[in-house]
């Protein structure tokens, strides 16, 4: 029994050493360097929003998903389920939120607009505003290879709730869009078109049917 005793206790300190080398050697998101200046995507979107979204809003997310895990691998090593449960909205908000605006700004381009390539097809365009809604995304279904519209609530990520791989999201938060078309989201809606970045969107298409 003692030998049991000891082996469980050699096992339990093992573990916790393991936990606590994941927690020091987790790397932590940093907030990724856009390919264009901030004013570079004017008139469709000023260069005060893109900065505000950028190094604020998008910042936020980043330095709240990286103190939530950090709260998360502390409370996975203590064996604390409950403030594990408990976290989990932090996770999901942050973190998608930091996922949605990583494929967000790869979205957009100086040079873009135009008209999509034909294989991303009709669907990818048939986005409208619409009120509650906070993203709308446009994915892949890869068990059916077709494109699906998702109307995202909060900063839900796509792939993590509804299975669609991400091809092109438009950001309806107000802070995307406020300081330039005050209440008037259809005219952002309609704006933004004329910076999608379409090369990125038929990359990530041919990526996802991979």
């Amino acid at each position: 029994m003692l030998c049991r005793v000891g082996q469980i206790r050699r096992c339990a300190a093992s573990l916790s050493q393991t936990l606590n080398l994941v927690a020091v050697s987790r790397q932590k998101h940093t907030l990724p360097d856009l390919t264009y200046d901030y004013g570079a995507l004017e008139p469709s979107i000023n260069a005060e929003i893109m900065q505000l979204h950028h190094s604020k809003h998008h910042a936020t997310y980043v330095n709240n998903l990286n103190v939530t895990e950090e709260k998360y691998q502390e409370a996975l090593a203590k064996g604390d389920v409950t403030a594990q449960v408990a976290l989990q909205p932090a996770l999901k908000f942050n973190g998608g939120g930091h996922i949605n605006h990583s494929i967000f700004w790869t979205n957009l381009s100086p040079n873009g607009g135009g008209e999509p390539q034909e294989d991303e097809g009709e669907d990818v365009c048939g986005y409208s505003g619409r009120a509650g809604v906070r993203l709308g995304l446009a994915g892949l279904d890869k068990e059916s290879g077709s494109l699906r519209i998702a109307a995202c609530a909060n900063q839900d990520p796509l792939h993590g709730t509804t299975g669609l791989i991400p091809l092109l999201g438009i950001d309806v938060w107000e802070h995307a869009y406020y300081l330039q078309y005050k209440n008037v989201r259809p005219d952002y809606v309609k704006a933004i078109w004329n910076v999608i970045n379409w090369e990125n969107v038929s990359e990530r298409l041919q990526n996802a049917k991979k």
